[in-house]
């Protein structure tokens, strides 16, 4: 069913207020039902407090005077500004999942300490940064693969710090960069309702042809450094961009930008950011489906879908020659940006933002042929029409489709996965394999920490991401039932996506100390997610009593309307429930919701 996306509801219902023992507070929920303390919680305690120890030695070797991080400092696509910000991938997720308030600390000071890094780094060639790489605290001109990606950290500050002003004042800023608001910066036409180009930042829009330098930034000696790419010298490095030039018009990767605009609605800043990000999203989902319901990826300064709707850089046809084996490598994008109409859902509460991409691959489906006698689906369109065929049905944002539509039909096109498995019965042992697996990507991290001997100038600014220790998949999954989009894939039908905000259906609050994230000593488990209704079990594991909030999702976006436990069920209506849970007791309930019943807002229970 279609929601009325200018008409849903507001603020949300009121908590009804629940019948609780003499001992609790007035509608609060008390769990007294001894529990022997689960292993996956045990797990889950074990695993939090691992990675902010892991962390915090990182932090202590990587970033130095100042909060900078310990890199030679370069512009480009490749180790620029952005793989910078992602030293401290996840330190926020974490803290708002209930790792220590230092966490919080640290992640915050690394980006006040590489905003000043990287607005006093300047380039010497590259036109664009040679007053500085930031500028208003944000990149100069970039791609939004490579600014989502630098944002990922400070897209889910306002999860664990929604009253700070100064993440309030930036959140405005930087979506004012594209609301069409700040006049001095031309990023968004509204009158076109478009981006006006793949590259454009604090310092507006390239509307000239892209050059090779302006993507690799200035030269330097690549053999004191670990070139990801595999590049062998600068010359190779400049070549990588050969084909990138073709960057005026709109892109779909630039409505990560309305990812600005969710936030700072969230965090309280207006309905004209909400406004902003639905009028973008709709003129894609327009030309989409003017285009036959495939989401184009190059769009005119005029707003139009021409003919060459499939080129562009990132687009549907881009195959750019590697300098390293001549060979020309598929590096379609687009997947990338239903994070963005995940945003439209959030907002609204309208599936029809992802029905779009359920039914684009379909459209892609229906034009596989056989390959050396499999049935394969292409990836690709180009001039000469699809192209860039794989064995099998295409399958790429299957999960995504499903996780937001929670339709049986789309079950099958998100591939293959033991938490799915889990969530349907049929893989119960794989929350204590995944939060071990993640227990020992930590160690390998602090492993690989330990024994780097690199000095700052022999980093590039990449080096430093896989050797960040946080680890979250596991806990997203387990405790929140959420997605975790980040790199690296956590699903095979999943392209990795930086600066996307946390999607899940629960999220806990500590009454007691009044922050994010699980009281201190508890555990959560979701055990299964329908249309309607969550099961998860919470368990207090320590001698204290502890007080939880339980959210419907990270922005109080899902209406909790029933509560059932211990065989007794009693309405809610409202964003949230409060347990008490009493020293080693724990429960298992179920929860009848309404998912994108409400506005998304980013305040604390006790602020609403």
């Amino acid at each position: 069913m279609t929601i009325d996306r200018r008409s849903l509801l507001g603020a949300g219902a009121v908590l009804t207020m629940l019948p609780a023992a003499a001992r609790a507070r007035p509608g609060v929920l008390v769990v007294d039902t001894p529990m022997a303390a689960p292993r996956w919680a045990l797990l889950q305690r074990r695993l939090l407090a691992a990675n902010a120890a892991a962390c915090e030695a990182f932090f202590a070797k990587y970033v130095g005077p100042g909060d900078a991080l310990q890199v030679f400092e370069r512009w480009g696509a490749n180790d620029g500004p952005d793989d910078a910000a992602e030293a401290a991938n996840d330190w926020v997720t974490l803290h708002a999942l209930g790792a220590p308030d230092r966490l919080l600390t640290l992640a915050q000071r690394f980006w006040e300490g590489h905003l000043k890094q990287y607005s006093a780094a300047r380039t010497v060639d590259v036109p664009i940064a040679r007053a500085g790489m930031y500028y208003r605290e944000f990149p100069v001109q970039m791609d939004w693969q490579h600014n989502s990606e630098g944002l990922t950290s400070f897209n889910v500050m306002g999860l664990s710090a929604p009253h700070d002003a100064m993440l309030i004042e930036r959140t405005r800023r930087y979506a004012d960069f594209y609301t069409g608001r700040d006049r001095s910066v031309a990023n968004y036409d509204p009158r076109a309702r478009v981006i006006r180009s793949v590259l454009n930042g604090s310092r507006g829009p390239m509307l000239r042809r892209a050059t090779p330098l302006d993507w690799t930034g200035d030269p330097f000696d690549t053999r004191a450094f670990h070139m990801e790419h595999g590049e062998q010298d600068y010359a190779q490095t400049l070549r990588h961009y050969d084909d990138y030039g073709d960057v005026a018009g709109d892109n779909p990767l630039n409505l990560q930008a309305t990812t600005l605009g969710v936030n700072a609605y969230a965090l309280g800043a207006g309905e004209r950011f909400r406004g902003w990000a639905l009028d973008y999203l709709d003129a894609w989902m327009e030309r989409a489906r003017a285009n036959g319901d495939i989401v184009p990826s190059r769009i005119g300064t005029d707003g139009r879908v021409g003919a060459d709707w499939w080129q562009g850089v990132y687009g549907w046809g881009f195959s750019p020659l590697v300098p390293q084996t001549g060979v020309r490598e598929n590096r379609n994008r687009v997947p990338r940006s239903i994070t963005a109409f995940y945003n439209g859902l959030l907002l609204t509460g309208d599936r029809e933002y992802i029905h779009l991409w359920r039914r684009q691959t379909a459209r892609i489906n229906a034009a596989s042929r056989r390959i050396d006698g499999v049935m394969s689906a292409p990836t690709m369109y180009g001039a000469q029409g699809w192209y860039g065929w794989k064995p099998g049905p295409y399958r790429t944002n299957g999960f995504e489709i499903w996780y937001a539509t929670q339709d049986a039909g789309d079950l099958a096109a998100a591939g293959t996965h033991p938490w799915i498995d889990f969530l349907h019965g049929r893989n119960p042992g794989f929350p204590e394999a995944a939060l071990t697996a993640d227990l020992a990507r930590v160690a390998e991290r602090v492993a690989k920490r330990a024994a780097d001997s690199t000095t700052r100038m022999q980093r590039l600014a990449d080096w430093t991401i896989d050797i960040n220790p946080a680890s979250a998949t596991a806990l997203i999954e387990t405790m929140t039932g959420g997605l975790h989009i980040a790199r690296p894939p956590w699903s095979p039908t999943s392209p990795p996506q930086g600066g996307v905000v946390l999607h899940c259906r629960l999220r806990y609050f500590d009454a007691d100390r009044r922050r994010a994230g699980v009281p201190e000593d508890v555990g959560a488990l979701v055990h299964a997610l329908g249309d309607g209704s969550t099961e998860v079990t919470l368990v207090n594991t320590g001698r204290s009593a502890r007080t939880v909030v339980v959210q419907g999702g990270s922005y109080g976006e899902h209406r909790i309307d029933a509560v059932t436990l211990a065989g007794a069920t009693r309405p809610v209506g409202g964003r949230d429930v409060t347990l008490r849970l009493e020293p080693g007791c724990g429960a298992r309930l179920t929860l009848a919701m309404t998912r994108y019943a409400n506005r998304p807002t980013l305040a604390f229970p006790w602020d609403r």
